[in-house]
């Protein structure tokens, strides 16, 4: 069980732009011509040894185009020219899926120019200011930990950092994607800025964060070209396992050759024209034996599958920073979402006016719409805007009341509202902040008012009283309800990790009444209530006390330690740099809500890799059927009862098992870097979907392919 949670602090996230895309389709064909290369410089048994099964399957083809030079046929050489294809098609899988790393690599460099800094000598914050500190122009490679420098419109920042002093509007396109400028401020989450993005606007201090050649884009570059990706703890483990599988099958297929000295000398009769001939198995049918036998084609398509489950979060704006981390958010099964921007819009919205007794609805929408024309914050806009809804009334601007004086809301009245040019006075507010407002003009407070504001809250909303004194008399009109609008279609979304055996928990800093009434709406499983810091980091360790892996997101500094704690931890871009150096992912587009996302991706990495893997071994099976009874019938006639293919003689047996095998692993590209499909449901269901579509698929597509093949390789010469 894992635990995945968002952070309170975190902001709401404007609307998402298209996604971005690099290259064509999975198997364009210049990508394809672009992959080559890489893919002939991976035939260094140097760059190989890490791949186990190709090596063994190298070695065999460099070994059998020596016996082919010493004994050149038909049978040999095209055996060998589909040894070398095989494990070409392995290293195709691979730099096809680098390859698109490298794309967005390169728009990456293009952030990342030779930059000069203006470095402030001898300032400190607070202590003078920055125009009045003598600068130096340094080129920005060689800033370090500490040094402070200034940025002004229209210049470039030269490295990562935090803002120290002022405020500004940065581009962040060139790293994000996002063409919208933010405002990055001293103090606070959102000081943190990146080298290479540009100030728009104003004049900044900068304190450089970074190491040199350690900047935000240098780490991007390189994760997206994957020369640092590591691999994850179950590819570790598939991998031993098929190396395992490799050795157990190097040391069966060698002891046929004295099998079949020993089955020739007790069967005299039995011709030489078979792929059994005189002196036992050939040295180049043994090693397309093997190849056949092993599981070559998971094992060339590993890599790729890792590499294309990092590359599809990059596509997402969001950078890992170890497959250990997206591979961990595929194991989460429970989720803690916070409330506000992630399952609520973050901002409390007008649903209903309940007036009291004897003050009717429209009289109460009028005065709770003229209260609030001057309220431009988004509750006091939704008021406005439900009120002209449902009860139709005219737009209305503060301009068209003339005469009229605008009463801001302070924390000491803790209302706002109106005086009007006729002497009308209209507040809306806290309950007790207006009532006794209307007690104070002369009025009297309705005893049916308790009874509604304990309702609203009770439900989990927000009641705001509205009062009105109109010629010397003072009385409340009814109450406003305000709540927290849940997004549309998370429910939907909640039922969709449930199937997936997702447990989902809502953190908040609000009351339980309140808690409670919102992820009843929202249709999470559960709460937790006026959560603090403190609180996070608490539940993460009781957590993993219990075996289970955890997740969370965050910006701000204080949200580092459990970052850090965190098995999977991902920073908002927005947040500070304490933030982005303590987390393992970081989501480029500050979108809590994003986090779901992640863990959908990371569970179609761990399905894909489940799946290729029981497709290929249930290949081998296929191929067993395939090869054994057509080689070994004509030693043991009892096998021909397994040769349910009836191919058309051992040689023709072995090289269509060959090429089959090469072409399975060319033809899988596209599911290894696209993913299986994800649909939410049980890992019950979910495995038995696998082994009905991947394993049943994977035993009858041999025989079909096979078979074809087999019959366009009869017409070559030798393979009667």
């Amino acid at each position: 069980m894992t635990v995945a949670m968002i952070d309170s602090t975190t902001q709401r996230k404007e609307p998402e732009l298209p996604k971005k895309r690099v290259g064509g389709g999975l198997l364009d064909p210049k990508t394809l011509v672009r992959s080559v290369p890489d893919a002939l410089r991976k035939l260094d048994p140097r760059t190989l040894w890490r791949n186990p099964v190709m090596l063994i399957v190298e070695i065999g083809a460099i070994w059998s185009t020596v016996l082919a030079i010493m004994s050149p046929t038909w049978f040999a050489w095209l055996t060998v020219i589909w040894l070398w294809l095989t494990v070409l098609f392995a290293n195709l899988a691979e730099a096809v899926a680098e390859g698109r790393g490298k794309a967005q690599a390169d728009t990456l460099r293009k952030a990342k120019t030779d930059m000069m800094a203006r470095r402030l000598s001898g300032w400190t914050p607070g202590h003078d200011q920055p125009q009045n500190s003598p600068e130096e122009e340094v080129a920005a490679p060689q800033l370090q930990q500490g040094d402070y420098v200034v940025v002004e419109a229209g210049q470039t920042i030269p490295g990562d950092g935090d803002v120290v002093e002022g405020i500004a509007s940065v581009d962040e396109s060139a790293i994000t994607g996002e063409s919208a400028p933010v405002i990055r401020e001293s103090g606070g989450d959102r000081s943190a800025v990146t080298g290479g993005t540009t100030v728009l606007s104003d004049r900044i201090v900068v304190r450089i964060t970074q190491k040199p050649g350690e900047s935000f884009i240098d780490r991007m570059i390189a994760l997206v070209e994957g020369a640092n990706r590591q691999k994850t703890p179950n590819e570790i483990a598939l991998n031993i396992l098929l190396a395992a599988l490799t050795i157990i099958f190097v040391f069966a297929v060698a002891t046929l050759q004295p099998l079949a000295i020993f089955s020739k000398a007790n069967n005299p009769g039995v011709p030489d024209t078979q792929a059994l001939d005189g002196n036992g198995v050939t040295g180049i049918v043994m090693v397309a034996l093997l190849v056949c036998l092993i599981p070559t084609t998971i094992g060339a398509l590993l890599s790729a599958i890792g590499i294309a489950g990092m590359d599809r979060l990059v596509q997402r704006n969001v950078l890992a920073m170890s497959g250990r981390a997206v591979e961990a958010a595929g194991d989460v099964n429970t989720l803690l979402l916070d409330k506000t921007g992630t399952i609520t819009l973050g901002n409390r919205q007008a649903s209903d006016f309940l007036p009291v007794p004897g003050v009717s609805t429209a009289q109460l929408a009028d005065a709770a719409q003229l209260s609030s024309l001057a309220d431009e914050t988004p509750e006091g806009r939704s008021i406005v805007v439900y009120a002209k809804r449902e009860f139709g009334l005219r737009e209305r601007t503060p301009g068209e009341l003339t005469g009229a004086h605008w009463v801001e809301f302070t924390a000491t009245t803790r209302m706002s509202g109106v005086d009007l040019e006729d002497g009308q006075q209209l507040r809306k507010g806290a309950a007790n902040s207006v009532a006794e407002w209307v007690r104070s003009q002369g009025g009297t407070v309705p005893v049916d008012l308790g009874q509604i504001v304990d309702g609203i809250s009770a439900a989990g909303g927000t009641p705001l009283v509205v009062g009105r004194t109109t010629a010397g008399t003072a009385e409340v009109l009814g109450v406003i309800h305000l709540k927290d609008v849940v997004k549309q279609g998370m429910r939907e979304r909640f039922d969709e990790m449930r199937k997936m055996g997702i447990r989902t928990v809502m953190i908040t800093g609000d009351n339980p009444l309140t808690a409670k009434a919102i992820a009843d709406e929202a249709g999470v499983d559960d709460f937790l209530a006026e959560a603090t810091p403190e609180d996070k980091l608490a539940l993460i360790k009781r957590e993993q006390e219990g075996g289970k892996l955890v997740a969370m997101t965050g910006d701000g500094t204080n949200d580092a330690p459990a970052l850090a704690q965190a098995d999977v931890g991902v920073a908002m871009n927005t947040g500070t740099s304490a933030a982005k150096e303590a987390g393992n992912m970081v989501d480029l587009d500050s979108d809590p809500t994003k986090l779901i996302e992640i863990v959908e991706i990371g569970k179609q990495l761990l399905i894909t890799r489940g799946a290729l893997t029981t497709f290929s071994i249930a290949n081998d099976i296929a191929k067993y059927f395939a090869i054994i009874p057509a080689m070994f019938v004509a030693l043991f006639p009892g096998l021909d009862m397994l040769n349910i293919m009836r191919l058309h003689s051992p040689q023709s047996a072995i090289l269509s098992a060959v090429i089959f095998n090469a072409i399975i692993i060319i033809a899988l590209i596209p599911l290894s870097l696209r993913g299986v499909r994800y649909t939410p449901s049980s890992a019950s269901k979910l495995l038995s979907r696998n082994l009905y579509i991947y394993g049943l698929g994977g035993i009858i597509a041999p025989f079909v392919g096979i078979k074809l093949i087999d019959l366009v390789v009869q017409l070559f010469p030798g393979m009667s």
